[in-house]
């Protein structure tokens, strides 16, 4: 199974995946290089994961797609909410549901976008899951893995041993950061389960009991 795995952080959601050929899409340099650490065998590509989704979206089986989710968070609100601290109103990042909708109609694998639960009300229905949304054309069915998810507070110590992602030697400013922006591993397992068992669903036909658990 060909897979393109955009924005891929240091690969929590690519740790369980088996039987695949990944393509990693990732703009930083210094994250990317920790994930080829753990990742050997995948294709890593240093850039702009929206571009590169629209120049080689047809050379994939299933696509994972994780942008930035900042502009979108809750905690966005909250901190406009605190006076010490300051934050500078950005619009939300369109980039999101351009893919989604992109996907949706050209792409003729299966593919899950992934972000944060955000302030407002989401554009297009998602798949609730933990703390994040999921858009894809498959049904993500058994929720059960949820009840392991992990807490906001999780110190760095135990996001490690949670995750599997040992960062000690890596010289990053915020190696936590890193780990809180990781899918968890279990999820991200179950949700390329779902995809290669699952047939292909327009994302319109969704009946309104598969979106909210």
């Amino acid at each position: 199974m060909k897979v393109l795995n955009l924005y891929a952080g240091i690969g929590g959601n690519r740790k369980l995946w088996e039987d695949v050929e990944v393509t990693a899409v990732e703009i930083d340099p210094k994250i990317a290089a920790i994930y080829s650490d753990f990742f050997p065998d995948d294709k890593m590509v240093v850039g702009d994961a929206h571009q590169y989704l629209l120049d080689h979206f047809k050379e994939f089986d299933f696509i994972w797609s994780s942008p930035p989710c900042p502009t979108h968070s809750k905690l966005r609100t909250l901190m406009h909410g605190q006076k010490k601290n300051k934050q500078e109103y950005k619009f939300p990042d369109m980039k999101l549901y351009e893919e989604i909708i992109f996907l949706d109609n050209w792409f003729d694998g299966l593919y899950c976008v992934e972000n944060v639960i955000s302030y407002y009300e989401p554009l297009i229905k998602p798949q609730v899951l933990g703390r994040h949304y999921y858009w894809s054309n498959f049904i993500i069915r058994d929720k059960d893995v949820l009840s392991s998810r992990i807490k906001d507070n999780t110190g760095y110590k135990d996001l490690q041993n949670k995750l599997g992602f040992v960062l000690d030697k890596y010289d990053y400013p915020d190696k936590r950061k890193l780990l809180r922006n990781c899918v968890e591993p279990n999820l991200g397992a179950l949700i390329l389960d779902c995809a290669r068992g699952n047939t292909v669903i327009p994302l319109t036909e969704f009946v309104e009991a598969s979106i909210r658990e």
